[in-house]
């Protein structure tokens, strides 16, 4: 099986079976999302509990955002706020890499499945919908 098609059906697994999806009943920070380009929405929910983050969201849109939204929610569960920004930080220069970066996958974990989006300008914006949540969910819990 070749490499591209293994990041396929990572993206397709996730689509269809999304984890951490739904919004926490308890939170610290939500944010709402909106990719104007193609209206994807993602609703981040975000609390912070003993110093580890716990994630929760809902959305609606193509297979890339939602599969990108449940990757970043596993991958960032459970871990410090500070954990999590060297995390944001490689995926975004993987999207920012136009296919030149594969990712690190010892920090990425799945989403390195998404080194294949970066190649297409029209879908970044997709795979960084809940990336850019979290973000701005981060500056906010941090406040």
């Amino acid at each position: 099986m070749q490499l591209d098609n293994l990041y396929q059906e990572v993206i397709l697994d996730h689509y269809k079976h999304p984890e951490h999806k739904g919004l926490l009943q308890e939170f610290d920070v939500q944010v709402h999302h909106v990719n104007p380009s193609c209206g994807d929405e993602l609703t981040l929910n975000l609390s912070l509990k003993d110093g580890h983050l716990i994630l929760g969201w809902d959305g609606v849109g193509c297979a890339i955002s939602m599969a990108s939204a449940s990757i970043m929610a596993s991958l960032l569960t459970g871990k410090g706020i500070n954990e999590s920004q060297p995390i944001l930080d490689a995926f975004v220069a993987l999207m920012q890499s136009k296919g030149a970066q594969s990712g690190d996958e010892e920090v990425l974990e799945d989403a390195v499945a998404f080194a294949g989006v970066s190649q297409f300008p029209a879908r970044i914006k997709c795979a960084l919908l809940a990336w850019m949540a979290y973000k701005d969910a981060s500056i906010q819990i941090r406040k």
